[in-house]
């Protein structure tokens, strides 16, 4: 691993990050994304990331959030991706997951500038416990967000809506 990403793990597993990420790290990902027409998502720089909008589970309006995303091989080999509600280890779920909760099947990605309409499901039970192992291994940080909190972090499975692709 080279030593630019454990710096950055290591930044990221403490407090500080957990304060200042969540009004910098969102806003500069939309930002660039929004510049480049969806090319280019910033923190996909480090990680892989897509910018999911789903609507607002009170609202109804359209929320639009970059996130880190883990691509998996689903059953069936059918690909999808793992969303991970950490909230940078803060106390509450971040808000897209209420959404996701509420609209599953309203949820669009943008994956490496394509948008691709996606079904979402809260994993529980071992499917959780092995895909949390796999977030694990893929960013070593999310276990000291979980030491940090009361609430167990979300995990979400996102497939392609039938006649959509996966990963690529």
């Amino acid at each position: 691993m080279p030593a630019g990403v454990r710096l950055v793990q290591k930044v990221s597993s403490t407090r500080v990050f957990a304060r200042i990420a969540p009004h910098v790290v969102p806003a500069m990902d939309r930002a660039v994304h929004r510049l480049t027409r969806g090319r280019v998502l910033l923190s996909a720089q480090m990680l892989p990331g897509v910018v999911l909008t789903v609507p607002g589970a009170r609202s109804g309006q359209p929320r639009t959030t970059p996130l880190a995303c883990m691509p998996q091989r689903g059953e069936g080999g059918r690909d999808g991706w793992i969303l991970v509600g950490s909230n940078f280890g803060r106390p509450g779920h971040p808000a897209w997951t209420a959404n996701l909760l509420a609209h599953p099947e309203a949820a669009v990605i943008n994956w490496k500038g394509r948008d691709i309409p996606v079904r979402a499901r809260l994993l529980s039970g071992e499917e959780r416990a092995g895909v949390w192992e796999a977030a694990l291994r893929f960013w070593p940080p999310y276990a000291a967000y979980q030491a940090r909190i009361d609430r167990e972090i979300r995990l979400f499975r996102l497939d392609p809506l039938e006649g959509c692709d996966g990963p690529v």
